[in-house]
């Protein structure tokens, strides 16, 4: 039997301007994603620089606003310097966060260029852990100025004549972590006053650049949010972001707590905003700091046992600084077979939880302007080592970037709620109980320039469907145009390329709307997106 539920939305309520930057993806050289699914010389659709076209065809399709890119741990032992002019002078280096060779076939200009040839915007991270003012200086110099200069004329000599025009610049990568290259974790002041002292000299270069500073980059780390404090106390008024990256991680077989991801999100992302307004407040300045959640997924995991809870240190740092003998890797692109997620859930639950973080930002829309998924370019267009197709998750976004546009709004839900108990999964991942968590999660776009409203709605539910009743009796002059909705009887199934439809939109033509209610049936483990024209 069907649950019941009651959303409302109204024009009067807004939350904030949601930024296409929202719907993003994150690039790191791991595995394939770059020497495999990115670059391959030897795949039939490789164009002259070695580029899979029918991947950037695909992605360009797709129209994924921006990606972060290059890295990731990647970047803090990465020296740009060394991947930029002719091939063969270029130098191959170890990289020690993934244990794998550095050829540097792809450098900088190469993913730049790459950028240009898929249509989005490059949102660049630059290495704070074994590199210096000087390098982010160049670095700029090179990306962006006309010319004139040693590094401008060098890019200008490399094949790339005008400036490359690169907005957001991230000033490291989870400068925090232990795991880091160059970590910062035992010095935030440290870190904050080389954050302002760069931020500022990259804006010298180019004042029409932004710069996201980084924030702990998990909520589970002891220092967290004291070192984020230190940090912002010594940067806050020459950044304009904070990057922030969350994983979320359930036991395997644990759906309910899978599922629960947004609770953890919304509170990381309330804390950070809390520490932004207390530095803002005691700098007395108006300078409002936003938020870049460049990293975030969610998965499951094996329990490895770990007897550790929150706030605990024993063993913490064994965990991540542990020394092993390790092979290091050397990324044939033609040879390994494309990146691909391995889950043992099938593609509603990946849209779920999908869905549940996409609309905690959105519900956040106010301050969170940029968010990145990892694995988000697989999503907008999955590949393997011979094709691309589109998944469910490609429709999801697809949806987001044409209907997630104006204004976000406030919405209010009536529904059941389920609770999750305490779990420690390892070391690292530990999470509270939390209890009355809804099953229905929306957010609200409305768009006053194109004269839409669309409602997002997400039921959570992975036992039961839902039948809703959505007021949207205050948006006078707009009438109900639509409800898609994406869902599986077998939530084991998932799109290919043999099946791209496996898991794709479709119209729930019994949908109704009467007197401004929208009255519909929500799916078990559904994704819904009900659509309003203005007259």
């Amino acid at each position: 039997m069907s649950k019941k539920s009651k959303i409302a939305v109204h024009p009067l309520y807004p939350i904030g301007k949601l930024s296409p930057r929202l719907y993003s993806g994150f690039l790191e050289p791991i595995g394939t994603m770059v020497n495999g699914n990115m670059y391959n010389p030897k795949h039939p659709t490789a164009d002259e620089q070695g580029f899979r076209k029918d991947w950037i065809d695909a992605l360009k399709e797709a129209d994924i606003p921006a990606v972060r890119l290059p890295g990731g741990n990647y970047i803090s032992g990465w020296d740009w310097k060394d991947s930029i002019g002719p091939k063969e002078e270029r130098k191959t280096h170890l990289d020690l966060a993934w244990f794998q060779y550095i050829t540097n076939e792809v450098g900088h200009d190469e993913y730049l260029q790459w950028a240009e040839k898929a249509g989005f915007e490059p949102m660049y991270t630059i290495n704070l852990g074994t590199l210096d003012i000087n390098d982010a200086i160049y670095i700029t110099e090179y990306t962006n100025h006309k010319g004139g200069t040693y590094w401008s004329d060098l890019r200008r000599k490399n094949g790339h004549e005008s400036p490359y025009g690169v907005k957001i610049w991230y000033l490291g990568n989870e400068t925090d972590g232990p795991w880091q290259i160059g970590s910062w974790e035992k010095d935030p002041h440290g870190y904050g006053v080389k954050a302002h002292e760069i931020s500022k000299a990259m804006k010298w270069v180019d004042g029409t650049i932004e710069t996201a500073v980084c924030v702990s980059c998990s909520p589970y780390l002891d220092h967290y949010p004291e070192w984020d404090l230190k940090v912002l106390e010594q940067c806050y008024e020459l950044v304009d972001y904070i990057s922030m990256h969350h994983y979320h991680t359930a036991p395997a077989g644990d759906l309910p707590t899978l599922l629960a991801s947004s609770v953890y999100f919304e509170d990381y992302i309330n804390t950070e905003i809390a520490v932004c307004d207390y530095v803002q407040t005691k700098l007395r300045t108006p300078h409002k700091v936003k938020i870049s959640f460049d990293e975030y997924g969610n998965s499951m995991r094996p329990v490895k046992g770990y007897d550790v809870g929150i706030g605990q240190e024993h063993g913490f740092h064994d965990y991540f600084e542990k020394h092993e003998a390790r092979e290091y890797v050397l990324h044939d692109p033609d040879k390994m077979p494309a990146f691909r997620f391995k889950r043992s859930y099938g593609e509603c639950v990946d849209i779920a939880t999908t869905a549940s973080t996409m609309l905690t930002f959105m519900r956040h829309a106010d301050r969170v302007e940029i968010a990145c998924m990892t694995g988000g370019l697989g999503a907008y267009a999955s590949c393997d080592h011979d094709h691309v197709w589109k998944s469910g998750l490609h429709h999801f976004f697809r949806q987001l970037r044409t209907y997630g546009t104006g204004m976000s709004m406030q919405t209010g839900v009536e529904c059941d709620t389920f609770d999750v108990p305490a779990i420690s999964i390892d070391t690292f991942h530990a999470y509270p109980a939390r209890k009355n968590l809804p099953y229905i999660e929306t957010a609200c776009a409305y768009d006053e320039e194109k004269g839409t409203v669309t409602v997002f709605v997400l039921n959570r539910d992975w036992e039961s469907d839902n039948d809703t009743v959505i007021d949207v009796s205050g948006f006078e002059g707009y009438e109900f145009v639509e409800h898609l909705q994406m869902y599986s009887d077998d939530i084991m199934t998932s799109s290919s390329y043999e099946n791209p439809s496996a898991i794709s939109p479709v119209a729930n033509t019994e949908t109704k709307c009467e007197n401004g209610k929208i009255y519909a049936n929500l799916k078990s483990l559904s994704w819904n997106v009900f659509r309003l024209e203005k007259k």
